[in-house]
């Protein structure tokens, strides 16, 4: 076995290198009555995510998940969280693993961090804290690729 060969096993088949919010808006338009209003109710809460991966050089990739949440009552928006956080990493797979490790485990990384500040941000914008149910990025990746399917091959 060659030099390059060790190296190359020696290295882990992924790397977190950086991760960051690239954007991030929050508004309650309602305010301050959105609030009276919601003493007595809940609001209807609509979560959107959607995965966008990058490569920057060799093997490193930005993964960006984004998050849209809009929270509404009686047709009244009572908040609107936009979230954009991405991560860097490191890919030392095959190539045919590369997209299943950017949609799949990478965003997975990055979620716990994501749930976090979706809470803290509710929390401190008046809101009880929201707390993200689990993602399937798994379930999300199949239906990604059922999509790019072409419609013969369904």
């Amino acid at each position: 076995m060659s030099d390059n060969e060790q190296q190359e096993q020696a290295l882990p088949p992924l790397q977190v290198n950086a991760q960051y919010i690239k954007d991030m808006s929050f508004e309650v338009p309602g305010a301050p009555t959105i609030f009276v209003e919601l003493q007595n109710a809940s609001p209807d809460i609509a979560v959107q995510v959607n995965l966008n991966a990058q490569p920057l050089q060799e093997n490193l990739y930005e993964m960006t998940l984004q998050l849209n949440i809009k929270a509404e009552l009686n047709g009244k928006i009572a908040f609107i969280v936009e979230l954009s956080y991405g991560g860097v990493f490191t890919l030392n797979v095959p190539a045919e693993h590369v997209q299943p490790m950017l949609l799949i485990e990478c965003p997975r990384l990055l979620f716990p961090f994501v749930r976090n500040i979706i809470a803290d941000v509710t929390r401190d914008g008046g809101f009880p804290p929201m707390l993200l149910q689990p993602i399937d990025f798994v379930q999300l990746y199949r239906q990604r690729l059922e999509e790019l399917a072409p419609e013969g091959n369904a």
